[in-house]
């Protein structure tokens, strides 16, 4: 289901998306509503110069880039998709992983409850452990804070 969404988002043409990948050597990947001036705009971003896919249809950046584009997107376009690779920051407590019972006041809302510990969790102390999940694609809509303050005078 989220791939299928996260395809929908990419395939899209009206609101600028730019995939951030994390691995070694991998550039940004954009894909921009057409217009006549993208490559020129796309090479004041930054100071090296932009290559364009023709066989995929999106433009590759410079991963340094990733901050000073979005920035400048926002600013000309209002909206962004960005997707991005993540791992959610689990936190728990060993009080509660060692809990019997099915009561739990946890941030876990029960997760780990009466799990036991199993050697996944850094302990910082008695009460807080956390561990970070698998890698996973996040897909997050930003849109500039002016373009929110039109929507909101709507």
């Amino acid at each position: 289901m989220e791939e299928e969404r996260l395809r929908e988002v990419w395939r899209q043409r009206k609101i600028p998306v730019i995939i951030r990948r994390d691995e070694k050597g991998e550039k940004l990947r954009v894909r921009l509503p057409y217009a006549e001036n993208n490559r020129q705009w796309l090479n004041t971003v930054g100071k090296s110069t932009v290559t364009w896919i023709d066989n995929k249809s999106y433009w590759e950046l410079p991963k340094n880039w990733f901050n000073d584009f979005v920035n400048r997107a926002l600013e000309r376009y209002g909206k962004l998709y960005v997707i991005q690779p993540y791992r959610e920051q689990e936190k728990c407590a060993r009080k509660c992983m060692e809990a019997t019972g099915h009561e739990c006041n946890c941030s876990c809302m029960g997760r780990n409850h009466g799990a036991g510990i199993n050697g996944s969790w850094f302990e910082v102390s008695e009460t807080f452990a956390t561990r970070w999940g698998e890698k996973e694609i996040a897909c997050r809509l930003m849109v500039s804070k002016a373009a929110n303050m039109q929507c909101s005078a709507l």
